[in-house]
């Protein structure tokens, strides 16, 4: 009996916990319906018919975001001086960790698809939709940027012979081996440039690999950045260290420092070599960027060669759909990026007057020749544009003959009133820095690159690059390339303009059927890559006919035929 009521008990006691279990996977499961309920309703209200959340995160993925945490915190230890014994060996295993990990992570998010368009859940995720990782990430590189420029002691630089510590120290080795010389935190910034570039272009081209221009175009960015910009000074230097760093593919007015005082005499001073780079540097100015630009259009260079470009292409991709498409931030570009083109004029033209004399000198140049030069070159391109280009300028013309007139009466001001030590009533040395501090350094570092995940990745090319404004102003006037539109194929999904970095309203041209020949079109080719129809090519054809605003065919145009027949 006893026994019979200890079985008693043990069943009432597990039927009770049978109970209390399946209470607890009801309530759980109500729960499941419940989050499930509200996605449901999230998705109907959006009217989306995709998935609103960003896609998670795969184990593969989580190891390889792992590996470049860990190479970037061996970087951020040499931040704060801690003594790594071996600086050959950690900063191979820094570079190797972050490198291995952007490439598993690449492969991971990309092979495992199908090829075709993969700009899924930007808008969804805190990084490249402006959200709080967007803005954390753009505060850092901000303030990378600022140290970098204005405050390389705390990265560990030497001075005045000191040796080197901290991260700078940690990239010694690297620089001994290229060029025989000690790290500058110009060699650190190269380097970490060029594994951004090689890296995340790799995975550029996963990402784009049913695109067959994308991959040439992003090995090309690629190519150019190693050799060009990286390898080749380091090699040059070794072989001539008299010669001054020269980035070969950067033209001015984007190169600044061509013409600036120590480099034209350090050019002058290494012999033949050093001649031919100063001969080619002009040479590039006035005949090769004219002439590439007229094949091929300012693609050639923003998108194929430029470092600039190179980094927006690659690193800045996801946040390419950032860049705004208002009419308001067209109007500002177009007035900015022109004025940064002027102001480039007026200071390289005052920089090389600054040290230039006033009689027969080593640089075969007077002050009065040299001003009375740049005045006659000037006034030949600008009458040049407006004696056979007038008609496309349009009402614009007015605003750069305004443009004109004050560059000429800044120059002859600088002119008649300069001194041997003042330009504009300001030091000469002052005046010489000005432009690399402004334009160089705050512009194009701070501003361009930190403000990717907030402006978009092509801010400083679109805003404030006056190579670009150079290569856009020949680009709109005599160029082969345009972008041909097929507005019947047009389903008006907008990927087109969305993904466009430099803020053209892309699907207006295609609706209508309208070439787009645009100033700041870099011709990256993202536009045609999204497209899910075919709508957009780009080309290099004849040049008549190129801008064709009048000749939108809307409903049954009478002369249809007649338009088709040319």
């Amino acid at each position: 009996m006893r026994f019979d009521k200890e079985l008693d008990e043990k069943n009432r006691n597990l039927h009770a916990f049978k109970i209390i279990t399946i209470s607890y996977l009801k309530a759980f499961e109500e729960r499941e319906k419940i989050k499930q309920n509200t996605m449901s309703n999230k998705l109907n209200a959006s009217m989306s018919l995709a998935n609103p959340n960003a896609n998670g995160v795969s184990r593969k993925q989580k190891i390889a975001v792992t590996l470049g945490i860990v190479g970037l915190f061996i970087f951020t230890l040499t931040i704060f001086n801690v003594d790594l014994v071996n600086h050959s060996w950690f900063l191979g295993l820094s570079i190797s960790f972050i490198a291995v990990g952007t490439i598993l992570f690449s492969n991971d998010l990309y092979l495992a698809q199908q090829e075709g368009i993969k700009n899924n859940a930007v808008w969804f995720k805190s990084i490249s939709s402006r959200g709080m990782l967007g803005w954390i990430t753009g505060v850092v590189l901000t303030v990378f940027y600022i140290v970098l420029y204005f405050y390389p002691n705390l990265l560990g630089l030497g001075k005045d012979g000191a040796e080197n510590t901290g991260l700078v120290a940690l990239f010694d080795p690297l620089s001994q081996l290229l060029s025989g010389r000690n790290a500058s935190q110009w060699f650190v910034y190269g380097t970490l440039y060029t594994l951004a570039i090689l890296a995340f272009g790799y995975k550029f081209i996963l990402k784009y690999r049913h695109s067959r221009y994308q991959k040439l175009r992003t090995i090309s960015v690629m190519f150019f950045q190693l050799a060009f910009a990286f390898l080749i000074p380091e090699f040059m230097y070794r072989l001539n260290s008299g010669l001054p760093y020269y980035d070969l593919k950067s033209v001015w007015p984007l190169n600044y420092y061509l013409f600036d005082e120590w480099s034209v005499k350090s050019f002058i001073s290494s012999g033949n070599m050093g001649l031919v780079m100063l001969i080619f540097g002009i040479v590039s100015i006035f005949i090769i960027t004219p002439i590439l630009t007229f094949k091929y259009g300012k693609r050639w260079y923003c998108s194929w060669v430029c470092g600039c470009g190179g980094l927006a292409e690659t690193v800045g991709d996801p946040f390419r759909h950032l860049s705004s498409k208002k009419t308001s931030a067209w109007k500002l570009e177009r007035w900015l990026i022109h004025a940064v083109l002027g102001f480039s004029i007026v200071m390289t033209t005052a920089m090389v007057y600054s040290y230039l004399g006033y009689k027969n000198n080593e640089f075969w140049l007077t002050r009065e020749v040299f001003i009375y030069l740049v005045i006659g070159v000037l006034s030949l391109l600008f009458g040049g544009v407006m004696l056979f280009k007038r008609q496309e300028f349009q009402k614009d013309a007015k605003y750069g003959l305004i443009g004109f007139i004050v560059v000429v009466a800044l120059l002859l001001l600088m002119h008649f009133t300069g001194t041997t030590k003042e330009l504009f009533f300001i030091k000469s040395g002052e005046l010489r820095s000005a432009y690399g501090f402004y334009i160089g350094s705050i512009f194009s570092g701070v501003i361009g690159t930190g403000f990717y995940p907030i402006l978009g990745s092509r801010a400083w090319c679109r805003f404030g690059c006056p190579m670009a404004a150079t290569l856009g102003f020949q680009q709109r006037l005599f160029s082969k390339f345009r972008i041909t539109t097929n507005g019947g194929q047009c389903i008006s999904c907008g990927n087109c303009s969305t993904y466009c970095e430099m803020g053209i309203d892309v699907r207006a041209y295609a609706q209508k059927g309208q070439n787009i020949v645009r100033s700041s079109c870099v011709g990256c080719g993202i536009c045609s890559a999204v497209c899910p129809r075919g709508v957009l090519n780009l080309e290099n054809a004849s040049t008549k006919d190129r801008i064709n605003p009048k000749e939108v065919l809307l409903g049954n145009d009478v002369d249809l035929m007649d338009y088709l027949n040319k």
